[in-house]
Formats: structure tokens, sequence, C-alpha cells
């Protein structure tokens, strides 16, 4: 096994959620493209080669959390593509944690500000983006979802394997 490739995480949702944004992706995601699952990524690129320090300090982050709640504000463009936004303030606070106790790790991409998205819909047409975007704009009303855990994957080109889930306490 490769310990030099690097970790995804991402935070784990409630099961209807999840379902939710996974048939979304599914359905706007071009499909030779699509090869994970519906997430919403902490951290994109975190050394591999410190994997069990990585665990150790989630399972410390997360000691205690209980699960919580994320508003879905709205949707965004990315460009070629669209997300679902989310905010919660919890969330914000583990993440600042983590990064604090990862800054020496940390890719560009995960230093900056964090933007908490699902994204449903990427790699295509801007035109065909913008369509979906006024589509989904044009229903959308602010829904609450729940955060359950975190998830760490490993990400070696293709679909990410699953390291382990960390689910919160309940």
């Amino acid at each position: 096994m490769d310990k030099t490739a690097p970790l995804i995480l991402t935070l784990q949702l409630d099961e209807r959620s999840f379902a939710f944004f996974d048939e979304q992706r599914r359905r706007y995601f071009p499909k030779g493209r699509n090869f994970i699952p519906a997430h919403l990524t902490l951290f994109h690129a975190l050394p591999g080669e410190q994997l069990a320090a990585i665990q150790h300090d989630i399972e410390a982050a997360i000691s205690g959390q209980q699960p919580f709640k994320l508003d879905v504000t709205g949707l965004r463009s990315l460009g070629r593509g669209v997300a679902y936004a989310l905010e919660s303030s919890e969330l914000n606070k583990m993440r600042r944690h983590l990064a604090l106790g990862w800054n020496d790790w940390l890719k560009p991409q995960d230093r900056q500000n964090h933007n908490p998205h699902v994204t449903v819909q990427n790699k295509v047409d801007p035109t065909q983006a913008r369509a979906l975007l006024g589509d989904l704009r044009e229903g959308f009303q602010p829904f609450e979802v729940t955060g359950m855990g975190l998830d760490l994957w490993w990400y070696r080109g293709g679909p990410w394997e699953k390291v382990r889930t960390f689910v919160f306490e309940r």
C-alpha cells in the first residue's frame, strides 16, 4: 500500500441528506467523470506518510463531539459546475482546530478560507453550469443536514479508498 498517497478528510452526513446530494451528483455530474460519492471536503491533500498522526489528531479533535446541524443556504457557481453551499459554526471550529495542528502539512488549497459545499456538477461547459444553477435556484428552499462524523480517504488518482470513519458520539 502506497503510504505517500495523499489523504482526504470529509464530513459524513446523515443518511437522508447524503442520499439527496448523491442523487443530485449522479444526475448532474458528467457520467464518465463521476467516480466518487457526494461529499463535503474538509482537507484535500493531507500527507499519507502521516496517517497515524492524522488519525490520532482526528480522534482527539472529535472526542465528545455530538452530531451537529449545518444549514444548506443556497447554491453557488463553480464556473464549470454547481454546488450546494453549507454553513456551520461547529464545522468551522472543528476544521480550524485541525488546520492549526496540521499547518506545516497543508497544501495551498487547504490553507485558504474554507467554504463548505457539496459539488453536484463539475467539469461541464460554463453555459450548462449556469443553466443548472438557475434551475436549482428557482426551486431552492434552505434546509438542514446533520454532520455525523468524519471520513478519511486515500486518493490514488481514481476512486477514493476509505481508510476509516470517525463517528461522532450520540
